[in-house]
């Protein structure tokens, strides 16, 4: 688990608190030369910190890709370990366990308003959820995420060519609401492994 510096730290539990889990824009305090910003963003992705991912409604374009989508960066599971004290295995709801959460001291380190820390977040996620206050996990009736979501319950799972044929998305369109809306947002377990055949297939742990 990489050691985050002081400008990561802060741009990261930055990410934590938008609803989008968005890098961008970053954070005021952040003082990078404009030939700087870049590289900064190049090196976070590399150490897996961060992941392009489709670029939803209102929310920062960091660059298109090849196919002029345009791509957002957010946080990635790897990012939120590091800032939990590099805890390993599957996240659950925001991305953070409060039982054996630890949050970095760091003067630099921003200030959340009262109840609004990524644990404190969590925490509220999963009482609301245990009250049936949250948005359901089924998605819109109908919807191509709500038809992921029913690939995904399947005993087998899908592969990402099922998803992609049954969505009309391409590939890194598929991955992106898989890792962003389904696992960040959603809170959704979703587990990858090969089959037999030696496809890699994605489905939810129930």
């Amino acid at each position: 688990m990489p050691k985050l510096t002081d400008t990561q730290l802060v741009v990261l539990s930055a990410a934590t608190i938008r609803s989008d889990n968005s890098i961008l824009p970053l954070p005021k305090k952040i003082k990078l030369a404009k030939d700087a910003t870049e590289p900064f963003l190049e090196a976070l992705v590399k150490k897996k910190l961060a992941e392009a991912q489709p670029a939803a409604p209102g929310s920062a374009v960091w660059r298109n890709d090849k196919g002029s989508q345009p791509m957002m960066l957010v946080i990635s599971e790897a990012g939120l370990q590091a800032l939990v004290g590099g805890r390993v295995g599957p996240l659950p709801v925001a991305g953070i366990d409060t039982r054996v959460a630890r949050v970095p001291k760091s003067p630099k380190a921003p200030r959340y308003g009262a109840g609004s820390s990524p644990l404190q977040k969590a925490a509220r996620q999963r009482t609301l959820r245990k009250a049936g206050k949250v948005e359901a996990t089924k998605g819109r009736s109908g919807s191509k995420q709500a038809k992921v979501i029913d690939l995904l319950r399947r005993s087998g799972g899908a592969s990402i060519n099922e998803m992609m044929k049954a969505t009309g998305w391409q590939a890194h369109s598929v991955r992106g609401v898989i890792s962003g809306s389904l696992k960040k947002k959603r809170g959704l377990a979703i587990i990858s492994e090969k089959s037999k055949a030696g496809d890699r297939r994605y489905r939810i742990a129930e």
